[in-house]
């Protein structure tokens, strides 16, 4: 994969970064919550509280998970001025977490005063996808204990640098602090996400520099930034789905408005760091759409339940649908079979797919292609559950709830087609 880096990343110095930090640093301890204790009893709506609640409990056990999560990182850095810098962060995500763990205490009032106690008593607001991305970065970060390899590196740092803060926590703090700016609302709370904000901003571009880097000297760096992007996709977009949409919708943005900022923000990390968005192999997201619909198009599969918790029966969309379907396609890697080799779903609840895998022009159609390679037969329901990573193919299987029909052979390459 061709790897281009900008001339301003290269730009970005890592005993800069670290210099940074050391004229940057504030007190988390200091800040001052005498009003905004005011403005959450008597100035905010009980709508406003829970949707606050909600949204801040996110970032808060993010914050936790990211600090104990760190360390093997510091060992993995090849450079000295990268691990000192890492060193940094994880002092800043302490930080975080120091804040919003004050926050919920002395303003929302709930914990026991101990950071483990406010933890507690907040868990239940977790949404699926935050537990599950979450999740993937504490194995990702055991992974990294045990293999230092620019690759393994590479992974871990798209799934927190690039991921979690770039991509989740940056939009997120954007959309809170515009909001309560606009509300006059929580003052030291604003002031301690502005921190917050200015930390991050050193982590992503720390970030960025060191997936330019490791992608410039090994192409096979760039695979797994888009490996690990393709695999926490189906969670990602789940992470800040609310138990009701006024939960945002109370401070002014929508949902849509959220991935949207989302889209657009992993984009212009992915191209600092130099990969060529435009033609990344099995890259499941489509770069030739604006940012909004791309969010549109996310949206739409969590809507369906076609990813996302499974809260409910799958609904069928056509447009969700075939969204899923191009998805698929995007992601698929036809090297891994014959030129040509067709793909033929059959449906008991739903209209028929098919798939034409050829490098360079792999189509999905709905419908029924004659003499298929493969036949796949199951209903639309556990379809829906395999591609979003909730059921597995062989244990289906095993059920005979999904069947297939067509050359052993090929049969055993499909994992490798879709991976």
């Amino acid at each position: 994969m061709r790897v281009k880096v900008p001339a301003a990343t290269k730009q970005i110095d890592y005993a800069d970064l670290y210099a940074r930090w050391e004229r940057g640093n504030w007190r988390a301890t200091e800040l001052d919550f005498t009003q905004d204790k005011i403005d959450w009893e008597e100035r905010m709506t009980p709508q406003q509280r829970r949707g606050a609640l909600w949204l801040y409990t996110l970032f808060f056990h993010g914050e936790d998970a990211v600090t104990d999560g760190l360390s093997p990182y510091i060992d993995a850095a090849p450079l000295e001025e990268q691990k000192y810098f890492l060193a940094t962060q994880q002092v800043d995500e302490a930080r975080h977490a120091v804040f919003f763990s004050r926050f919920m205490n002395e303003v929302v009032g709930v914990g026991d005063g101990t950071t483990g106690g406010t933890l507690a008593a907040t868990a239940a607001q977790l949404s699926w996808g935050h537990k599950m991305v979450f999740g993937r970065l504490q194995r990702m970060a055991d992974e990294l204990r045990e293999d230092h390899s620019p690759r393994k590196l590479a992974a871990a740092v798209t799934l927190y640098h690039i991921i979690v803060e770039g991509s989740l926590a940056q939009p997120g703090q954007h959309m809170i602090e515009q909001s309560l700016e606009r509300l006059d609302l929580l003052p030291a709370f604003r002031a301690g996400m502005a921190n917050v904000a200015l930390d991050e901003q050193r982590h992503i571009a720390f970030g960025v520099r060191l997936l330019a880097d490791l992608c410039e000297a090994d192409s096979g760096c760039a695979d797994a930034v888009v490996d690990t992007i393709r695999e926490v996709l189906p969670w990602t977009t789940a992470v800040a789905l609310p138990p009701d949409p006024s939960y945002t919708e109370v401070f002014g943005f929508s949902l849509l408005d959220l991935y949207e900022e989302a889209a657009r923000s992993q984009e212009a990390r992915l191209r600092a760091i130099g990969l060529p968005v435009d033609e990344l192999p099995r890259f499941p997201l489509p770069m030739d759409l604006s940012p909004r619909l791309r969010a549109e198009r996310g949206l739409k599969l969590l809507q369906a339940r076609m990813i996302g918790p499974k809260d409910g029966p799958i609904i069928h969309d056509p447009e969700a649908i075939a969204i899923l379907f191009d998805t698929m396609r995007r992601q698929a890697d036809p090297s891994a079979v014959a030129p040509g080799t067709t793909i033929q779903w059959e449906f008991s609840d739903a209209e028929p797919w098919f798939m034409r895998a050829d490098n360079g022009s792999t189509a999905v159609t709905q419908g029924r292609v004659p003499d298929p390679d493969v036949t796949l037969t199951s209903s639309f329901e556990d379809f829906a559950d395999v591609a979003a990573g909730r059921s597995n193919a062989r244990v289906l299987m095993l059920k005979r709830r999904m069947k297939a029909k067509g050359s052993p052979r090929l049969l055993l390459k499909l994992p490798k087609l879709f991976g």
